[in-house]
């Protein structure tokens, strides 16, 4: 399933991908989530007109960007539904239904003692999971150029991982380890695949995650053997 130079390669003969048995959320899993597309400059909406100019429940809304040194503006038209507070905006974001990768499972739930009288939304419990994204080009999406791929898989950058999915036809994608975000544990806000990735192919990545948050590995990881590996057979 996995070619002699992908990483996947340095745990065999262990599986990378497993049957996720019991079919919950836990670290390693593979789920499905819409996962947002993150801009470099995002954006926000405010409402500029009623879609009905009786009714309070519906608005017409400007898009536009959302810069960081820009003044707030407190809109005066009420709309019901999109309420907010002070200092807050409504963000808009695209989002698409991504496979991804679990690394976190349900956050230690807080007494409910200590949250009587306060927002739910405080401290609403979340997972944490990096999405996947296709490498092919089509008239959907542009894919990504087969030599960076080619890195990717080689591992020079510890924000993307080359991967093949265990389902529709094993097809190759990037994980995007700095799109590592929350997701809500509502049953709507997440479905669990059939499958997990392996104790020890979960170490590789949690490696990978630790390279790209404090710039590297320890002295005894995989990555730094596969990597001289690598530089011995491929020119970089």
């Amino acid at each position: 399933m996995f070619p002699d130079d992908s990483l996947q390669s340095i745990i065999q003969p262990s599986d990378w991908w497993i049957k996720n048995e019991s079919k919950k959320l836990c670290r390693g899993a593979l789920v499905f989530v819409f996962a947002p597309h993150v801009d470099q400059i995002p954006y926000t909406f405010e409402p500029v007109g009623r879609s009905v100019p009786t009714e309070h429940t519906s608005a017409t809304v400007m898009v536009s960007p959302l810069k960081i040194g820009q003044p707030l503006n407190k809109t005066n038209l009420p709309v019901a539904a999109m309420t907010t507070f002070e200092g807050e905006v409504w963000a808009a974001y695209r989002a698409k239904k991504r496979p991804s990768l679990v690394f976190s499972s349900e956050s230690i739930p807080v007494h409910k003692a200590l949250t009587r009288g306060k927002p739910n939304h405080a401290t609403s419990p979340t997972f944490l999971a990096a999405p996947y994204y296709g490498i092919d080009q089509n008239g959907k999406r542009a894919g990504y150029n087969p030599e960076f791929v080619e890195r990717v898989r080689h591992c020079e950058y510890p924000q993307f991982h080359w991967d093949k999915l265990p389902m529709s036809g094993n097809k190759e994608s990037l994980l995007r380890l700095d799109h590592l975000q929350p997701f809500g544990v509502h049953h709507d806000s997440y479905a669990v695949s059939d499958y997990m990735l392996s104790a020890d192919a979960m170490d590789i990545l949690d490696d990978l995650l630790r390279w790209l948050i404090w710039g590297g590995v320890s002295a005894e990881s995989m990555i730094l053997a596969y990597r001289e590996l690598i530089e011995s057979n491929f020119d970089s």
